[in-house]
């Protein structure tokens, strides 16, 4: 499982990704980022390259993996299955700290993205055979699929997400309904496309998040204290850009799953839609400018490269 610094799968997990026919017949292993990685060299960019080497022990190597908006790369699937998927610590670090701070990443931004182009030479250097990306819709199902080279293949599938996962953008709202639904235990991801529909004087953002699992635990980004988090762990002290109120509707309370979008304090949390509905309509009575994003985990708008 290319877990990058992702916590791991567990047995369930495995189960509903593979099926039991799967897992009876193959050995299915987590992917340990700071355990068994063989060094490949540095990249181009200077970054330092170890992937698993389970990985590196076999012959044939095939991806399996899907293509949608990521702040990073610009869509993931494609080389990501190597750098990070199945990289060792010191090279996701790397790769995300130094390169992550070029004006050419980002959601949709794909061509001349120096993140983008270092996965894709970890890839190489890893020998990865064959790569299968699916594009999806709002249900998660698969709507089209891209198999070959791992770069090529998603060359031309990127063809293809940036016009499928494109939303008609609105401006100016009052009140922003954000969806988490394909990645939904990774809530922080929605914000960022939400933000830019809020007017500039502020407003309300609301965060639809039922996850009973809670949000996925992350080696590189996520708290594991009050004050202390991973590598790239920082402290949120403010709500997400043009938000006067951020509500968390969630049905499973967890607080911690929060901070990687806002302080703790500073999060409305609601459990029920009929709370917040309440709560909307006391600041704003009948007349207010909304919009709703069915999945703001994958969609994205065009106007806005983040």
């Amino acid at each position: 499982a290319a877990i990058g610094a992702h916590g791991s799968m567990n047995g369930i997990d495995f189960r509903k990704k593979l099926g039991d026919e799967v897992m009876g017949r193959f050995l299915v292993y987590n992917h340990n980022p700071y355990e068994n990685c063989t060094p490949l060299g540095a990249s181009s960019q200077g970054i330092p390259i170890s992937i698993n080497s389970e990985v590196m022990s076999c012959d044939l190597k095939i991806g399996l993996g899907s293509i949608v908006p990521h702040p990073f790369s610009g869509y993931g699937g494609g080389s990501k299955v190597i750098l990070p998927g199945v990289a060792s610590m010191e090279a996701i670090d790397s790769n995300h700290t130094r390169l992550g701070l070029s004006p050419t990443i980002g959601i949709g931004k794909y061509e001349g993205n120096i993140l983008k182009q270092d996965m894709d030479e970890a890839a190489r250097m890893a020998g990865l055979d064959i790569k299968i990306d699916a594009i999806l819709n709002l249900k998660r199902e698969i709507t089209a699929l891209f198999v070959g080279d791992p770069i090529e293949e998603h060359i031309q599938g990127v063809k293809l997400a940036r016009e499928h996962y494109a939303t008609d953008m609105v401006t100016d709202c009052d009140i922003v309904v954000a969806n988490c639904y394909s990645k939904a235990n990774e809530m922080v991801l929605a914000p960022r496309v939400a933000s830019p529909l809020l007017s500039q004087k502020g407003g309300d953002m609301v965060l639809i998040v039922v996850t009973p699992e809670g949000q996925i635990n992350h080696y590189w980004t996520r708290s594991f204290g009050k004050k202390f988090g991973g590598r790239a762990w920082a402290s949120k002290t403010t709500l997400p850009p043009n938000t006067n109120r951020l509500t968390v509707m969630a049905p499973y309370s967890d607080k911690v799953s929060a901070d990687w979008v806002a302080p703790y304090n500073l999060i409305n949390w609601a459990k029920a839609w009929p709370e917040v509905l309440q709560m909307l309509k006391k600041t704003y009575g009948d007349k207010a400018k909304v919009a709703v994003i069915p999945d703001a985990t994958i969609q994205y708008f065009p106007e806005v490269c983040y």
